[in-house]
């Protein structure tokens, strides 16, 4: 039985006009200056001092909570006579000389822990001991075993960096995965070179996080610390100047050390380790 295929015409449809359409539509002012992620922050900031001055102005009482205007003229009047660049060296020198000997320690704990069975049971042994102790507890036995000068100081700081870093390092090495390991096992790499080449880059983003919580952890500890016998270790940093000006019921220089604070760590977070974080781990691709 044969078939006799019918044969038609192609169907052409008529161009449609599409109109005035944009493919590409430029953005307008306010959007582009929202994705600049510094204008947000700032924005943030501001809003936050607006609370902070309309909270004090309703409040009235100067000694209690002084305004963010009273807070800034105490600030910029103890950085013209000196006092708070003084005191801000002091702590900072302390701080990091307690955050590098911390930054070392956890480095060598977490080397010898990727390298033996033995390292790691040693490392979460002496983590589960050590990171839920207070640094600040340990403040009287340093004070016994360093005396009254900056040794106290610097050993609470390294307890408190050491155990925040290593863990997060010792974490982020065992997430790296296998084949990567392999990979450097293959081109030859074996201990430290290991960790160089590819344990540490794979693992930064970790580490990154450890150094971050653990420079927080070295300010709380050091202006406690300070508050607790600051001038008497012969450090009079920031701590003792808040500890100072809170006895003599200057409120407004108290929280002018605070904003000092403050403004550190907004410096070290959104410069120091946002540009190392712009040089490591956005420009290997390994942001989240």
């Amino acid at each position: 039985m044969s078939e006799t295929l019918a044969l038609r015409p192609e169907i052409v449809n008529p161009d449609t006009p599409l109109g005035d359409v944009r493919v590409e539509a430029s953005l307008s002012w306010f959007e582009r200056i929202y994705r600049i992620g510094a204008v947000r922050k700032a924005f943030i900031l501001l809003a936050l001092a607006g609370l902070w001055q309309a909270y004090g102005l309703w409040l009235g009482n100067p000694l209690l909570f002084p305004t963010f205007t009273d807070t800034l003229a105490a600030f910029f009047e103890n950085i013209s006579n000196g006092v708070i660049p003084a005191r801000t060296l002091v702590s900072l020198e302390t701080l990091l000389i307690g955050y590098s000997v911390g930054i070392v320690l956890a480095a060598v704990l977490t080397t010898v822990a990727i390298g033996s069975r033995l390292g790691a049971d040693l490392l979460e042994a002496l983590t589960s001991m050590f990171n839920p102790l207070p640094a600040i507890a340990l403040l009287p036995l340093a004070l016994i075993w360093f005396g009254l000068g900056k040794g106290s100081v610097i050993f609470v700081l390294v307890h408190s960096v050491l155990w925040a870093i290593a863990l997060n390092t010792h974490s982020g090495f065992r997430s790296v995965s296998n084949t990567l390991r392999m990979v450097g096992l293959n081109y030859g790499l074996r201990g430290l070179k290991l960790v160089r080449f590819v344990l540490i880059p794979a693992a930064f983003p970790a580490i990154l996080t450890g150094l971050k919580v653990g420079w927080a952890f070295a300010w709380r500890t050091l202006i406690a610390a300070e508050l607790v016998f600051g001038v008497s270790s012969g450090s009079g940093g920031l701590g003792w100047f808040i500890f100072e000006n809170r006895n003599q019921l200057e409120t407004a220089n108290v929280f002018a050390g605070l904003f000092t604070v403050i403004i550190i760590g907004l410096v070290v977070e959104n410069v120091v380790f946002a540009t190392i974080e712009r040089n490591t781990v956005r420009r290997w691709g390994m942001q989240h």
